[in-house]
């Protein structure tokens, strides 16, 4: 039996999920066979199984990355705007515009909806974690009008992601896009505290 090291493992890992997301974007969840897929890779249906369990394991384990990626971003933006109120605007219109990036929309938006049932529980409270943290800041700063913090995230994350799906499922994703971002504005102004 041939013992592989720590790197190698890895490095196989590392070849599945980047097989595995090209594949699952151009051809989606359903439309690829696992065979196309290892034999895509150069590794067997092993090394697949070993890793993630099955096509479902992997499908979730690309999902997670793009997650991973997407939050990154979304980060920076905030951390990155002049002020916090401009962070969440932008964050928020971002957020929607990624709906239409191929990986996003095919794979996280349309298949591990249908597939996995959407994000991970893990992966829905980080960024319901994160909004609450950018609404409560702001709510603090006088800016947003004074409401529960958790209730107003839970809000705002519930309408850009069910949004979000509404522009990746159309075939008119650009006019939905438009039209979610005029209607995001006239939500987030909605928010903001009256003098």
């Amino acid at each position: 039996m041939v013992r592989r090291t720590r790197a190698e493992m890895e490095e196989t890992r590392a070849t599945l999920l980047s097989t595995a997301r090209q594949v699952f974007s151009e051809h989606g969840y359903a439309g690829t066979s696992m065979d196309e897929l290892t034999a895509r890779a150069g590794l067997t249906r092993g090394a697949l199984y070993h890793h993630f369990g099955d096509k479902k394991g992997l499908l979730a384990a690309v999902v997670e990355q793009i997650d991973g990626e997407v939050d990154a971003r979304l980060n920076s933006i905030s951390e990155n705007a002049g002020d916090a109120w401009e962070g969440l605007r932008q964050r928020c219109r971002a957020y929607l515009e990624m709906a239409l990036e191929p990986d996003i929309q095919r794979i996280v938006l349309r298949d591990a909806r249908a597939v996995l049932g959407g994000a991970s529980q893990e992966s829905h409270l980080h960024c319901l974690a994160t909004m609450q943290r950018l609404v409560q800041n702001l709510i603090e700063q006088g800016v947003l009008a004074p409401a529960e913090p958790r209730a107003l995230a839970s809000l705002i994350y519930g309408g850009l992601a069910e949004a979000a799906c509404w522009i990746a499922q159309g075939e008119e994703g650009d006019a939905r896009l438009t039209q979610s971002l005029v209607a995001l504005e006239l939500l987030l102004r909605g928010l903001l505290a009256r003098p």
